[in-house]
């Protein structure tokens, strides 16, 4: 009887590891990024818990968001898509067109800026 509850102990104890460890992982892109569009006119994309993405461009833009290693990668209902990525101390933002593959060169690119 023991054993089995250290057993159990154990087994919930890196089920939570896991399940925080995932949650301070996006915790790292979650939040309003300040960013440039292709004319250079700033605008913020929010990064919301649930892969909920939103921007602040044009009449706003709606879309999803996943973590894939160092970067977020923002699918929008426009078709175009966008990453933030960590580049050592700083972030990237890196667009692409509807149809472009995301290892050609970016429509377009900016820094990126977490303020809030």
């Amino acid at each position: 009887m023991r054993r089995n509850t250290l057993i159990a102990m154990a087994t919930a104890t890196c089920l939570m590891g896991v399940m925080n460890g995932g949650s301070l992982a996006a915790g790292a892109f979650e939040g309003v990024w300040k960013v440039a569009d292709t004319g250079g006119q700033p605008f913020e994309i929010t990064l919301s818990g649930g892969g909920v993405a939103k921007a602040t461009r044009g009449e706003g833009m709606n879309g999803t968001w996943k973590e894939d290693g160092n970067t977020a990668v923002i699918a929008w209902d426009t078709g175009w898509t966008t990453k933030i990525t960590k580049d050592g101390n700083q972030y990237k933002k890196t667009a692409y067109g509807k149809g472009q593959t995301l290892d050609a060169l970016p429509a377009n690119s900016s820094g990126a800026e977490k303020v809030k």
